[in-house]
């Protein structure tokens, strides 16, 4: 099973090729999500309010 079967069993119907695209967008949407969150959160560690939060509330 090559690139080639592949490609022709994802592009032979339309339903199946939208249905590709649309599942890689939300998988790359969701992935590049978690590591924009992930940069930012180290980025930005001891800045965020879950890092400040219990110098200013008392629980």
């Amino acid at each position: 099973m090559g690139i080639s079967s592949t490609a022709t069993r994802l592009f032979s119907r339309n339903s199946i090729y939208v249905g590709t695209i649309f599942f890689g967008a939300f998988a790359f949407g969701i992935g590049y999500d978690k590591a924009t969150s992930a940069f930012w959160e180290y980025h930005n560690k001891g800045k965020l309010w879950a890092d400040v939060k219990p110098r200013y509330v008392k629980d």
